[in-house]
């Protein structure tokens, strides 16, 4: 098996054949320029690897890890429009650079290519990853519009929330996972337990980079520390707060995350204050070691070698302590 820095750039050498320009270039132009923009490759690295876990060949797997990413960055050109975002990796974003129209059909060229790329595969192969890419697909627009909904919302509960994340995020994890072992005939059994391995580890993910939205290292985080705070976002830090403050810390929170003030950073330290004193911020910490142990504890029902095993959980241990 290959480094995770070696499956990432082999990733990137057949992602760099795939996107190529062709007519009409403002349709394809946009797509280009979104899979160039970089980002960690998690989902298709994941596809890659997991094929390989289960004794198969991974570049033969090389096109089910690309329509995980050309979906992903699907994905990320409709969720920016429906956000307003003007940046996506530090770059303008897709609506931003051209128009919102192209965003649209832009994003929609690649959904269709994203499927498109199952059709390389005999046809088992192609029917489970289709099945399993439709029930995905449907699952993250769920998420998504979940998360719209908890925007207008104050009285978010942490099932809630978890399933949202569960949706918007993880199932997208699980599902690079499955592929890699669908690709590779793994046994029914070894697909589905990996598929949750992938779907734990994705939730425990997505946890820390709320946890690391506030209390990240500005120098290696990558991005604005406090953004989500700013942005008014209710993630799990904000909930378990809400539910854990005592009233006047409540009040408090509830009237910081309705405003817009001049001083930013001034906000951003007093949310915080009340994430660490209501506790919070340990409620968090605990959840992401909670569904990292969950991850962790699938690996003892996959037909694999013990040494594959450690190799998935030195990976897990290696996101969970990340700082970016």
């Amino acid at each position: 098996m290959l480094s995770i820095d070696k499956y990432q750039e082999k990733f990137v050498e057949y992602l760099e054949q795939y996107s190529i320009v062709k007519e009409p270039k403002n349709l394809y132009e946009p797509i280009q320029y979104i899979l160039k923009l970089g980002g960690k490759r998690l989902r298709p690295v994941l596809t890659l690897m997991t094929s390989e876990i289960f004794d198969s060949d991974y570049v033969k797997s090389l096109n089910a890890a690309l329509s995980i990413e050309v979906f992903h960055n699907f994905s990320l050109v409709h969720d920016d429009i429906m956000d307003d975002a003007p940046l996506r990796r530090g770059k303008e974003t897709v609506h931003e650079k051209w128009n919102t129209n192209a965003g649209i059909l832009s994003g929609d060229a690649m959904l269709i290519m994203a499927y498109k790329l199952f059709e390389s595969y005999d046809n088992q192969t192609f029917r489970a990853l289709a099945e399993l890419f439709s029930k995905t697909a449907l699952e993250v627009c769920e998420g998504q519009q979940y998360d719209v909904d908890f925007e207008t919302r104050n009285d978010v509960i942490i099932t809630e929330y978890l399933k949202m994340i569960e949706y918007k995020t993880a199932v997208l994890v699980g599902a690079a996972m499955k592929m890699g072992a669908i690709v590779a005939q793994a046994s029914k059994k070894d697909q589905n337990s990996i598929y949750e391995f992938g779907k734990n580890l994705g939730i425990a993910f997505q946890l820390q980079d709320d946890y690391l939205d506030a209390f990240g290292d500005p120098k290696t985080f990558g991005k604005q520390v406090g953004g989500d705070i700013i942005e008014n976002k209710k993630t799990i830090l904000y909930i378990n707060a809400l539910k854990l403050s005592k009233a006047e810390d409540r009040n408090q929170l509830q009237h910081l995350f309705s405003i817009n003030p001049n001083n930013p950073e001034e906000k951003i330290n007093l949310a915080k204050e009340i994430f660490v004193e209501s506790g919070a911020t340990k409620a968090t910490k605990d959840a992401i070691k909670d569904y990292t142990q969950k991850a962790f504890n699938v690996l003892e029902t996959l037909h694999i070698s013990e040494g594959k095993k450690l190799m998935l959980k030195e990976f897990g241990e290696q996101l969970m302590n990340r700082t970016i």
